[in-house]
């Protein structure tokens, strides 16, 4: 089985023989915890690639839907004792899939749909006023009480489910943002797609927060995708024209850090300098822009806050962001920010770095699986008591806003980022 830049430091089947199948995997693993079934976790999912690169098995649709039912939420690489990149086998793999794969018409048609439209913010906010208009006029409401979505795919009714709640159309993000007080950093923001046009506050709050502790700010306005959906669907041409694009939007050698407030996205991200180590235009350039890429919690930690924080009472549940936490390693920035805030009550969720089934496009293109995943993960979020989910990735956030809705739950929803800059702003303004 050929494999991706993302594996080109060892080979592809190097990588599988660090699996020594001792079953640490297993309780990490959302889809295994939900069906018990050997091939629909790690270790499983690891002998049918050794079988189809050696040729040992075919590539049959079974096959490929146990690949297909992987979330790649990376639980399982936290788990392993032994190191076993399995981020990188999943995506190598899933690449291979998308090139000797075909998928029935309706899968296409589908598939293409979602990476025609989510990758595209200027697409998306073309979309966004009629989902707007939908929801603003009741339409909404009388489709989802009547039972017509019943009638539609299990994905159409998961694509309406994860509509997002009516906003205000985005305004352009300023091009430069000064810091308050004397600089300590110029940073560029990475203002993502479903992020920009569906959370616009998200950055907003963002830029007001770095700016609040003494970072000037600035947005390329050209920039576009990042690659991370395609990426991590195999779509590995597209991520590579994704990457290179966002490269060229960025003068790195203007700025220390680039910002990144999206878990999938950030992962993608750091992950530019290998994925374009194989072309020689943008190779370096791709390793200078890795190596500046922070995450906002991460980046916010390392400097000492400097903006004051008025207090906040409430109750708030943080979630583990998968490409957060597992890829990452990211757990006790957001969680330190959110305790720098006065009178905030921070409560763990119940096996809280399990996947929320959101995972990217994977609730769109396995609904069912999703939403069983989806429900574990609400389950556990009431029991903690929490006023308020901290969520710092938009599709966890939609993902979960979802189940909560289908449970006849009302759980407000918000980015760690912005919890902090309601802090800090209530300070500013002395109340």
């Amino acid at each position: 089985m050929p494999t991706t830049a993302t594996a080109t430091e060892r080979s592809y089947l190097d990588l599988i023989s660090d699996c020594v199948h001792c079953g640490f995997c297993l309780p990490a693993c959302p889809t295994y915890r939900s069906w018990a079934n050997e091939m629909d976790s790690p270790r499983g999912r690891i002998d049918l690639m050794k079988g189809v690169a050696e040729n040992a098995i075919p590539l049959t649709p079974t096959v490929v839907e146990h690949f297909d039912r992987c979330l790649g939420c990376m639980g399982c690489v936290t788990a392993c004792p032994s190191g076993v990149r399995y981020d990188l086998l999943i995506e190598a793999t899933r690449a291979t899939v998308e090139e000797r794969t075909h998928r029935s018409p309706f899968d296409r048609a589908f598939r293409a749909l979602i990476f025609w439209l989510f990758p595209y913010p200027k697409r998306l906010a073309a979309f966004a006023p009629w989902l707007a208009l939908y929801a603003r006029s009741g339409l909404q409401s009388l489709v989802r009480r009547s039972g017509l979505l019943r009638l539609l795919p299990a994905r159409l009714q998961q694509l309406e489910e994860l509509t997002p709640p009516a906003s205000a159309p985005a305004t352009p993000l300023p091009e430069r943002t000064a810091a308050r007080g004397s600089t300590r950093a110029r940073v560029g923001l990475v203002a993502g797609c479903v992020q920009r046009v569906f959370f616009p506050n998200v950055n907003a709050a963002t830029i007001r927060v770095l700016a609040a502790e003494g970072c000037e700010v600035l947005v390329p306005p050209k920039q576009g995708c990042c690659g991370a959906l395609s990426l991590h669907a195999g779509r590995y041409a597209e991520a590579l024209r994704f990457a290179r694009a966002l490269v060229d939007a960025f003068d790195t050698a203007d700025l220390d850090f680039i910002a990144i407030n999206a878990a999938g996205c950030g992962s993608a991200l750091k992950q530019y300098g290998t994925l374009l180590a194989g072309d020689p235009a943008y190779a370096q350039r791709a390793l200078r822009f890795a190596a500046k890429v922070r995450d906002v919690h991460e980046l916010l930690a390392a400097l000492e806050p400097r903006a004051p924080r008025a207090a906040i009472p409430v109750r708030v549940a943080y979630h583990d962001a998968c490409h957060l936490a597992h890829a990452q390693k990211i757990r006790e920035q957001p969680r330190a920010l959110l305790r720098s805030i006065p009178l905030l009550e921070l409560l763990e969720i119940p096996s809280g770095e399990e996947c929320c089934g959101s995972a990217g496009v994977y609730n769109l293109l396995e609904p069912e699986a999703a939403r069983e995943i989806g429900d574990r993960k609400v389950k556990a979020l009431v029991t903690t008591g929490a006023e308020l989910l901290a969520s710092a990735n938009p599709g966890c956030t939609l993902q979960i806003r979802s189940r909560l809705r289908a449970r006849g739950l009302n759980i407000d929803a918000a980015h760690p980022i912005e919890i902090l800059d309601r802090s800090i702003e209530r300070a500013a303004s002395g109340l």
